[in-house]
């Protein structure tokens, strides 16, 4: 792009443009760049190559850090804490909000009502303008919320459901004696078998088989609320002296609920739930509020059964009070507005009692966009992470009109953006590269799309004005099938498919439509699976504790390759010395995370770099030792493909097995990572594609399914390039990928495509076609059908 002036910019409060100078934010290389305000500006640029390091590390950070400025020395303090961006100066930039993908998992509490705020409205309106019992007091509207204690059921505690043991699941085997393991749910090890001598103590048979005790032995051994607490004379073994101990008794029953409601250990619950059957409250009959909430009504019905609606029949009855008061009237208008905003983004089949751990990606960021867009601010620079990330292209051009709108209310709004019809509606484009990494950090063009044309290192531009057909791919002869279903679950009603097996499958549909449900199905169970993989979106850790190194395995190497040095060997440091999660080698006051956590009053926490080691994660005797001229932080500091060509050059046999998965993981295209870069840093699909690395760099053996879930999201279309062209190869090898996806680009270069639908939430559910590429796109009822057509002629 042309260089900007040096000149002393405009007054900025007559100036129409954000000025950076001098950003240096990650790989941003001394970025000069312009943007102007009250626009549409995308960013976009291959994975790695810097654009979120300036719309988010560097242009919201600042805006971010101007805020806390303005307020309490307190805030001042921490804000201090965590630092500033690496830029010389930013002008002309208005308050900013941030609207990124989230990368935490939402509680089963947190639902489409609580995402959009619209249960705060719903529940004000029952409050102020329900129809009460006669005689009954007027609730205040935390009585109608199951997440209150004014308003949960007291039996299922708002939850809906209520988890409950039966001696069948208890017990599976009732041949077996206690002493044989018939309690199945009872602990391992020792603390079994103290429960088993707790029961001899009490005079309870343990050599017959559980049948054959008396069913009132039987009830009480399983259900007892009590703990009664006996002296336990232990066998004694002929090696050791074992004295006698007083122990305490625990039913199966209590043992259960009490480990699944309260262990902190996944796999400690994971094996509880085992034994639990989960069923409708008895008293809420799922409705999860206490009676009282449940006797109020609006147009005759209850705030449970106007939240399991869809939202836009929601809208159809709050319109219906006509006679309704004063009060009603506005109440029901502002939650018509409201949901006439979610509607508008294509989510009007959901309902507000809806789960957010049963949405999609797509759906969860289109409810957070919608809950901004009702905000009604002005005069402020929107900072949107891939809003169309997950997104159908029928679902994107909603997309497309909400951020119009956005723009038209007096905002400027600045996307990270893969999307090639979000860049094309663009107002200004910003292209970042050329490459990822190192190799990247440069601005290429800012201006106008059309300008971009004529940028020659611009990967963007290839795809942006390549008008041309799809090149025609050979279909795989298609042999043998996997057959799924029927499936009855969420929106889908007795469906079955078929998949054909070692080929490339790619299933479609708009958003909610059903396709994760159907997939969903497939487990190994199934004749023809064979092995399954599914590699989904899920972090790799919550904590910078988890890095790339440590997931994929490369980092146990590392270590062995760093204690096998001269100086370690010296030391008498082993292995677990060069560990950041054990005592010893690490630091102690971020307890080798390299990070601290910083609270930051009413905002989310965050992580600063710890103030002892800088980031390096390790105490300075530890840091010595050097392999190659590099401490063991310096190497966790290399990207993928530094690290590659450093262990290549050391030529040493103990550091070979760092480069089978150093060359995988640069296949994937994640050659930009840092090895020791954080999970906390990582978005869904770099995660994903760190999965699918550790995966590939395992030796196959026999047939494997892999099953990805919108494996180019975050992607830009030439790091698409590089991920199919992995996928592929495994098909090529024998075995079967099937993906669930957006991308018209990926779907036109499949064997096989199944297109669900035809719509979202009750409209979906169903198989529309399934066939090759060509035959979806002519499919007459396929909401996918034109835009795959388009992708397939130019």
């Amino acid at each position: 792009m042309p260089p900007v002036s040096d000149t002393a910019p405009p007054d900025p409060r007559h100036d129409g443009f954000v000025r950076v100078r001098g950003a240096r934010e990650h790989n941003l290389r001394g970025v000069d760049v312009d943007i102007p305000r009250d626009v549409l500006a995308v960013f976009t640029g291959v994975s790695g190559s810097g654009k979120s390091s300036l719309a988010f590390g560097t242009i919201y950070a600042e805006a971010q850090r101007r805020y806390f400025e303005s307020v309490a020395p307190y805030a001042r303090r921490l804000i201090h804490q965590i630092g500033a961006p690496k830029v010389a100066g930013i002008t002309g930039l208005p308050p900013a909000v941030s609207l990124q993908q989230s990368r935490s998992a939402p509680t089963s509490r947190s639902s489409v009502g609580t995402v959009t705020t619209l249960s705060n409205s719903l529940r004000m309106l029952f409050s102020r303008a329900g129809t009460y019992p006669e005689g009954a007091e007027r609730l205040d509207s935390d009585a109608f919320s199951p997440n209150t204690a004014a308003g949960a059921c007291p039996q299922c505690h708002g939850l809906g459901r209520v988890h409950r043991t039966t001696e069948e699941l208890l017990v599976p085997d009732p041949s077996l004696s206690i002493r044989e393991g018939a309690i199945a749910a009872w602990p391992g090890a020792w603390q079994g078998k103290n429960l088993r001598d707790i029961l001899d103590a009490l005079d309870y048979e343990v050599d017959l088989p559980w049948r054959e005790l008396a069913q009132a032995d039987r009830d009480w051994i399983l259900f007892t609320d009590e703990q009664p607490v006996v002296t336990v004379h232990p066998v004694r073994d002929a090696d050791r002296i074992q004295r006698p101990y007083q122990g305490t008794y625990m039913s199966a029953n209590h043992y259960v609920l009490k480990t699944f409601s309260d262990s902190k250990s996944q796999t400690l619950r994971a094996k509880a739930e085992k034994f639990l059957d989960s069923a409708p409250c008895p008293a809420c009959g799922g409705a999860r509020l206490r009676a009282e909430a449940l006797a109020v009504t609006f147009e005759g019905r209850t705030i449970a059964e106007l939240a399991r609606l869809p939202l836009a029949e929601l809208a159809g009855i709050l319109a219906r009070g006509e006679d309704a008061s004063e009060t009603a009237r506005v109440l029901t208008d502002d939650l018509r507005a409201r949901i006439a905003t979610v509607t508008e983004l294509g989510l009007g089949y959901l309902g507000l009692d809806r789960p957010t751990p049963t949405l999609s990606a797509g759906e969860l960021q289109r409810l957070r966009l919608a809950t901004q867009l009702r905000s009604g601010l002005f005069g402020v620079v929107y900072v949107l992470d891939e809003p169309s990330a997950g997104l159908h292209p029928a679902d994107t051009e909603s997309l497309l009109t909400v951020l119009d709108r956005l723009k038209s209310a007096g905002n400027s709004v600045f996307v990270v953006e893969h999307h090639l019809d979000v860049m094309r509606r663009a107002d200004w484009l910003v292209d970042v590269g050329p490459q990822a990494g190192e190799h990247g950090g440069q601005v290429l063009h800012s201006g106008p799309v059309d300008a971009l044309r004529d940028v020659a290192d611009s990967a963007t531009a290839r795809f942006l004005f390549d008008d041309s057909p799809a090149p025609e791919r050979q279909v795989r002869p298609l042999q043998g099938w996997l057959k799924v279903g029927p499936v009855t679950r969420h929106n889908l009603r007795d469906v079955s498919a078929e998949f054909p097996l070692s080929a490339f499958t790619a299933v479609t549909g708009v958003s909610g439509s059903g396709k994760s449900t159907l997939i969903g199905e497939i487990s190994e169970e199934l004749d023809g699976v064979g092995r399954l993989v599914v590699v989904d979106q899920k972090p790799i850790g919550r904590t910078p504790r988890s890095n790339l190194a440590t997931y994929t395995g490369l980092f146990d190497v590392v270590r062995k390759v760093f204690a096998g040095t001269g100086e370690a060997r010296a030391r008498g440091f082993g292995v677990g010395r060069f560990s950041f999660n054990v005592a010893g080698g690490r630091c102690e006051t971020c307890q080798g995370e390299g990070f601290v956590s910083v609270e930051l009053l009413f905002l989310p926490s965050t992580y600063a770099p710890c103030p002892d080691c800088a980031g390096a994660r390790y105490n300075p005797e530890t840091l010595q030792v050097t392999y190659r001229g590099r401490n063991i932080a310096e190497v966790l500091d290399l990207t993928v493909e530094a690290a590659a060509g450093f262990f290549t050059a050391a030529d040493d046999t103990a550091a070979r097995p760092v480069l089978r998965s150093l060359r995988t993981l640069s296949d994937v295209g994640l050659g930009y990572l840092r090895l020791g870069q954080p999970a906390t840093e990582l978005s869904g699909g770099e995660a994903q594609r760190i999965k699918l690395a550790s995966e590939l760099q395992r030796v196959r053996r026999g047939h494997t399914l892999y099953l990805l879930d919108e494996p180019t999201t975050g992607l830009h279309p030439a790091d698409v390039e590089v991920l199919l062209r992995q996928l592929h190869g495994l098909v090529d090898a024998g075995h079967t990928v099937v993906v669930v996806e957006h991308d018209m680009a990926v779907v036109a270069g499949a064997d096989w495509v199944v297109d669900m639908g035809p719509g979202g939430g009750d409209e979906g559910g169903q198989v529309v076609v399934a066939g090759g590429p060509r035959s979806v796109a002519d499919a007459p009822d396929s909401r996918t059908a034109p835009y795959l057509a388009r992708q397939l002629t130019g």
